[in-house]
């Protein structure tokens, strides 16, 4: 049963995913969600990595389709979407094999390494508007160089799904979870 501080986060995934903002998601939400997310210079770059971002978005959408769906009504609605929580933790591979493909996506410069700018891009893309991300990202640089790693992001990555802790530096990754 998610707690308060999860269903606050859901709703801000949710948010995100719903770009059409009618209050359910949808395939096409997904495809607009990749759509979007293939504006990111590393890859508009590699058709490679194109393809595994179409892919990951889409299926984003068969895996919740499936196990979020519970009248089969093909559409998942906020209270379906909130019974993710507990299922989540049982996902772990699954969640922490996706951060990869988004750590490519967002390295904008290939360096192996997500920058403050990068990240800030990363907000943007993930909620379709420009955010504010002041100080969030000094949360997330764990070992305080500037950048975050590619273990350091898959960590936080998993948090940023998986974490029930608002503590926890990792449910800041797609920017603050507001309060309300």
């Amino acid at each position: 049963m998610a707690n308060e501080f999860q269903r606050r986060k859901l709703r801000n995934v949710f948010a995100a995913f719903d770009t059409d903002g009618d209050g359910c998601l949808l395939q096409n939400d997904f495809e607009a969600l990749a759509e979007r997310w293939g504006r990111l210079p590393a890859v508009q770059r590699d058709a490679a990595l194109g393809v595994r971002v179409e892919a990951l978005m889409l299926g984003w959408w068969d895996h919740l389709l499936t196990v979020a769906d519970s009248n089969h009504d093909g559409k998942v609605d906020m209270e379906e979407f909130l019974t993710l929580v507990d299922r989540l933790p049982a996902l772990r591979e699954v969640v922490t094999a996706t951060a990869d493909t988004v750590f490519d996506a967002v390295d904008e410069n290939g360096d192996g390494r997500i920058s403050r700018t990068e990240h800030s891009r990363l907000v943007d893309i993930w909620h379709g508007r420009t955010v504010p991300t002041d100080g969030v990202f000094d949360l997330l640089d764990l070992d305080g160089d500037g950048y975050l790693s590619r273990p350091e992001f898959a960590l936080l990555w998993e948090q940023f799904w998986i974490s029930a802790d608002p503590s926890d530096p990792g449910n800041a990754m797609c920017g603050r979870i507001p309060e309300q």
